[in-house]
């Protein structure tokens, strides 16, 4: 059995990183989505919400599972039998960061390979920063993020007020 772990922040998750998730779902049995802090960034969302609006926007594919996790993601893999890490790539900015993790995380454990995949061009410009810029002026995000994203934050917001 192929396993298949796919990390990031997702703060909050894309249509960018759902479309990684269903085109991964397809090519390994399971896929694990690991929702992982990310210290360098300011966080919008909880790690419950994000993994909630993960299973959410994913509760079409019978195959992937969504967990959280701090600390290496090597150990995750690890811990989950993984043989792949999937990381999404946009641009060759992301490719830059994306290859040194890939090596490192090789130093680490050598029986993990790193696989990129390609963004579809539609979602080329699309980030999860930018999600929250523009939605922070007043934005439309529709078609930006799935559904359940919208409803969180129209639901965080109102608890706010």
């Amino acid at each position: 059995m192929k396993i298949a772990v796919y990390p990031g922040s997702f703060d909050p998750i894309t249509c960018g990183h759902v479309d990684i998730i269903e085109r991964a779902a397809q090519l390994y049995d399971q896929l694990v989505v690991t929702v992982f802090p990310n210290v360098s960034k300011n966080g919008r969302f909880s790690h419950e919400d994000r993994v909630e609006m993960i299973e959410e926007s994913i509760k079409h594919l019978t195959n992937v599972s969504v967990e959280r996790f701090d600390g290496l993601l090597v150990d995750f893999a690890k811990a989950k039998k993984a043989q792949v890490i999937v990381k999404g790539l946009r641009a060759v900015s992301d490719f830059d960061y994306e290859f040194k993790m890939a090596l490192m995380n090789k130093k680490l454990a050598p029986g993990i390979e790193t696989v990129f995949i390609m963004t579809s061009s539609r979602h080329l410009y699309l980030s999860s920063s930018l999600v929250k810029e523009v939605y922070g002026y007043g934005a439309c995000i529709e078609g930006l993020v799935p559904p359940p994203v919208i409803k969180k934050w129209k639901t965080l917001e109102d608890c706010q007020k």
